[in-house]
């Protein structure tokens, strides 16, 4: 029987087969965890839930968002897209 490491996640309970996935998903949730928060301070009326979720997609987004901040507005648009395109499955294709 072999042994296999594998690294969970504190915040989510994730699993991962290496340390450097494991940081970054720990990183990403961090991030989305501190979004939340901002926008929970700043933002009336939003639901946690609401919150959470933005907090989630920027976090996931923030490569495409820190270029979007140093001047190519266009990507996040031309990421989200793409990722659209992405998620489209042979089925809901061809209907």
């Amino acid at each position: 029987m072999a042994v296999v490491a594998v690294w969970k996640c504190d915040r989510d309970g994730a699993m991962f087969d290496n340390k450097k996935d494991a940081e970054e998903h720990d990183k990403m949730l961090e991030l989305a965890a501190n979004i939340t928060a901002l926008i929970e301070r700043h933002v009336e009326g939003v639901s946690e839930e609401a919150s959470e979720e933005i907090g989630l997609m920027l976090a996931k987004r923030r490569e495409v968002l820190a270029k979007a901040c140093k001047g190519k507005p266009e990507e996040l648009l031309s990421a989200d897209d793409e990722e659209q395109q992405q998620n489209v499955t042979p089925l809901a294709a061809n209907q």
